[in-house]
């Protein structure tokens, strides 16, 4: 009946997909050791695409050293096991898992297992903690695609209104039922990472998609950098402050630990990283990319894991979705028990309201989290044995979780990001690809693409 992704071009094309992301994900094995002999290249960033773009420069013989600010590679792709199952600290899911798909594909590579997660298994419940009936189910959900039929049939992709102002105009009534508005904040905020008030109506849906049902990595997501690293020199901890760079001359990067020299550089961190201006570029990153930056959505997914000794809830539903006020306040939740034997529920804030979360302690979130879990099952909800939580919004080498497109947005504002500047730098990660914003293949595919790049210019 519901589908969280559907917003992935629902209506469009939601398998289609782009050419050179095609090509993209086709050459990231490719190997010529001699192609970059003597070159140097330095990458900021060991997340996904800053190690795709390390790897594929490697095993072409260049000369590469990435440099990272935490103490671990990974970046927004981290896996915790201390509850005994997978908790995904950053990316939970593979978004649609086909053979196309560049992050299955390195799923593949080390023999990942995975268990769909199947959006059809879910029970809804009221603002009162009442099980909606199928009727309403089907109404909410009517709601909600009427209203992105209906953007899709009005708007133009220049169009600078916001989502809310587009449900607003659609049925203004709609902003005052309590159960359409989580749907756009379970579905809609989710996917996206930003709220309603903040995402742009003709763009936040018009994005591509693989194909293929989501599904988590039940090994571990992280696993998949692994082959990515090897061989590559990493260096953890360097907190990088400033990138000189110039077309006769090349790079400088300026770290905590000293100064890096090389021809090339690759800067794979974080938009929020970018927009809070913690790295001094010299020259001055050029007035497009610093509109663009600027411009652009960086939000947060706030995710809270309780794990119990009994199990309060139904073992055999996958999700549990809970109407909330404020809007977006811990009204999704995955049930481990449909892919572990592990007593967990993860709860998700979304919108406004992860920003909200991620500035609360480990304690306080979940007092607020039990709240909301104590409105549906009352007094049978246990004292958690164990927590974990994220803040990724109040993490200072990444601050937020992933981009959205903003009223007033365009396409190229993604895009172009990507686009090399001086022949010498250039931005990688999820913010340069809109087609792909959002996901752990859309950062991989724009580290191959920066590598490539190199490639082709020294070839």
């Amino acid at each position: 009946m519901l589908n969280r992704n559907i917003n992935r071009r629902r209506f469009i094309k939601s398998v289609l997909i782009s050419s050179s992301a095609v090509a993209l994900a086709a050459r990231f094995g490719i190997r010529d050791a001699k192609a970059l002999e003597g070159i140097s290249v330095i990458v900021i960033g060991a997340g996904i695409a800053g190690l795709g773009a390390a790897n594929l420069l490697r095993k072409n013989g260049a000369n590469v050293t990435v440099l990272e600010a935490k103490p671990n590679i990974g970046g927004r792709l981290m896996t915790d096991w201390s509850m005994g199952a997978p908790f995904e600290v950053g990316a939970g899911w593979i978004h649609g898992p086909s053979t196309d798909n560049p992050t299955k594909q390195l799923a593949d590579a080390i023999g990942a297992k995975y268990v769909v997660t199947d959006d059809q298994n879910s029970v809804y419940f009221d603002i009162e903690g009442y099980e909606y009936d199928d009727e309403e189910v089907e109404r909410i959900v009517d709601a909600w695609e009427g209203v992105l039929e209906y953007i899709d049939n009005n708007y133009e992709a220049n169009d600078p209104r916001s989502l809310l102002q587009a449900i607003k105009d659609y049925r203004p009534a709609y902003l005052n039922d309590p159960g359409i508005m989580w749907a756009f904040s379970a579905f809609t905020e989710f996917s996206k990472g930003g709220a309603i008030e903040k995402l742009s109506a003709p763009l936040f849906n018009w994005d591509e998609a693989f194909d293929g049902a989501d599904v988590v990595v039940t090994t571990g997501y992280d696993q998949i950098l692994k082959p990515l690293a090897d061989g590559v020199d990493i260096k953890l901890s360097h907190i990088v402050s400033a990138v000189e760079y110039d077309a006769e001359d090349g790079v400088t990067v300026t770290t905590d630990k000293g100064a890096f020299e090389a021809d090339y550089c690759i800067c794979a961190v974080p938009l929020g990283v970018l927009k809070a201006n913690k790295i001094k570029f010299d020259p001055e990153l050029p007035g497009g990319y610093k509109s663009s930056i600027g411009k652009i959505g960086f939000g947060s997914v706030t995710k809270l894991a309780l794990k119990f000794d009994e199990p309060f809830w139904d073992t055999e539903t996958q999700y549990f979705g809970i109407t909330t006020e404020p809007k977006g306040r811990w009204n999704y939740w995955l049930n481990y028990r449909t892919f572990s034997n592990e007593n967990i529920l993860l709860g998700l804030s979304v919108g406004d309201y992860a920003l909200t979360a991620d500035r609360m302690s480990d304690s306080e979130m979940v007092e607020d989290a039990l709240e909301v879990l104590r409105n549906v099952w009352e007094d049978d909800v246990g004292t958690p044995t164990q927590v974990l939580a994220t803040h990724w919004a109040e993490d200072p080498y990444t601050l937020g979780a992933y981009a959205f497109p903003q009223p007033g947005n365009r396409k190229s504002d993604f895009d172009d990001l990507g686009k090399p500047i001086e022949d010498r730098l250039i931005l990688a990660g999820e913010h340069t690809i809109f087609d792909y914003a959002g996901t752990t293949h859309g950062a991989f595919m724009t580290g191959v693409r920066a590598a490539e790049y190199i490639i082709d210019e020294e070839r």
